[in-house]
């Protein structure tokens, strides 16, 4: 699979998947949360609260990894592999473009003080199980 093809293939998951695991690194051990997330290009954006223990821990350590994509239908499952850095986006631009309603659980709406997006900038994506193909790296 060519580089193009890769990119498609991740993007993909990317749109069809809003669910994946999102580690932390905390006193240097990894720390795992299910997070809802969005994607503009190859930039993931997951919302939380600053007031919770993720915004903490991405102050002291910006870096980050997700799977997302695996269905549990059993072996074989195309996932994605993201290692990134995150950052606290917080500013009304970010917050209002990537407002869902379904976030009115959590948040007030967009304009919620609490309300802040992780902005996950990968420095390494991998496509794993791709119809039995070895793990792909995305040159980034």
């Amino acid at each position: 699979m060519n580089q193009s093809e890769l990119k498609q293939s991740i993007e993909k998951i990317m749109d069809e998947h809003y669910t994946g695991t999102l580690a932390t690194v905390v006193s240097n051990k990894p720390f795992t949360r299910y997070m809802t997330f969005f994607h503009k290009g190859l930039t993931l954006y997951t919302p939380t609260s600053i007031d919770t223990h993720k915004a903490d821990e991405i102050d002291a350590n910006p870096n980050v990894h997700v799977l997302l994509g695996y269905t549990g239908d059993g072996f074989n499952d195309t996932f994605i592999e993201f290692e990134g850095q995150a950052k606290i986006k917080e500013d009304a631009e970010t917050k209002h473009s990537l407002w869902n309603d379904s976030l009115k659980a959590y948040f007030d709406g967009p304009d919620d003080p609490k309300l802040v997006f992780l902005e996950l900038t990968p420095t390494n994506i991998r496509l794993m199980n791709k119809s039995g193909e070895p793990p792909q790296s995305l040159d980034l």
